[in-house]
């Protein structure tokens, strides 16, 4: 079975056994998502039949071009889009930290803050397909022009936000060595810098992944909250680091939601990294055959 996740500005894509283990997998970058989609098909092989697609904003342009391309090709036999969180809550249900969990929550933040809720081993998808968008969870009353852009979440927690905050820091007067990890150009300045810094212990760096952790505690409570799963399993950067981000988040967790309910959750964080969008999809897409 296959599957696939379209990127920003490119795509992955994994060929699975039925246990749901990838025997191929390979990224295409190319801001033609739809050329992306098609190479990235074209390398891991596989047989003809339904192919499951994650994305992160179904609605968007350069999403719909890609479909038509996929749409057009002979070994993709159907097409199923699913929103990337929720084909990542699907993984993480069949091979990852949530397995044999059936009300599962999945929240995860990388370059960009997705979600996705399973109950009773079902997807939630709403009446759109947009349902746990958790990029719009609205964190801060503050009006701001990027959070009417991507959400308050997005603009504060996934890769470009947290950056973000760190040079208004620096602009603001505040001295980081953060700067000087990235050869001294603001411009230049990625995660990989800012969570680096934080564990060769910059203030400032340290200063903002501390609010990071809070932003995404209040999200993951908020989640919980409203859909009471079993497990809340957290990928992204609270998976890769979780040295620097799962202990505060958990205390933030904690800290929003009454005892009972957190006694109750099992938090874990995930085990599928990049490939579970991609893994999902292509577990939903051969379900629905």
């Amino acid at each position: 079975m296959r599957g696939l996740e379209l990127l920003d500005a490119g795509a992955v894509a994994v060929d699975l056994d039925d246990a749901g283990q990838v025997k191929k997998r390979f990224t295409a970058t190319n801001a033609d998502l739809g050329a992306a989609a098609v190479a990235a098909l074209e390398k891991v092989g596989g047989s003809n039949g339904p192919l499951g697609v994650a994305v992160f904003n179904p609605d968007a342009a350069a999403v719909s071009a890609a479909m038509k391309a996929l749409d057009h090709r002979a070994d993709v036999k159907t097409l199923q889009v699913v929103a990337s969180g929720i084909a990542a809550a699907v993984a993480e249900a069949w091979t990852g930290a949530g397995r044999g969990m059936k009300d599962v929550v999945y929240f995860g933040v990388a370059e960009h803050a997705v979600a996705g809720v399973l109950r009773d081993g079902v997807p939630v998808t709403g009446a759109h397909g947009r349902a746990a968008s958790s990029a719009w969870l609205a964190l801060n009353p503050v009006e701001r022009e990027d959070y009417r852009k991507t959400g308050c979440l997005e603009a504060e927690v996934a890769a470009s936000g947290i950056v973000r905050r760190l040079i208004w820091r620096i602009k603001a007067g505040d001295r980081s060595r953060v700067q000087e990890l990235a050869g001294g150009d603001l411009a230049a300045v990625s995660l990989a810098h800012v969570l680096n810094g934080a564990r060769a212990g910059d203030g400032v760096a340290i200063s903002v992944m501390r609010d990071t952790a809070k932003y995404l505690g209040m999200a993951a409570a908020n989640l919980v909250a409203i859909a009471d799963p079993e497990m809340l399993v957290l990928g992204g950067i609270m998976a890769s680091d979780a040295d620097l981000l799962l202990e505060p988040v958990r205390s933030e967790i904690a800290r929003r939601l009454p005892p009972p309910m957190m006694q109750a959750l099992k938090i874990a964080t995930a085990l599928g990294g990049a490939d579970a969008p991609a893994v999902g999809a292509a577990r939903l897409a051969a379900s629905a055959r």
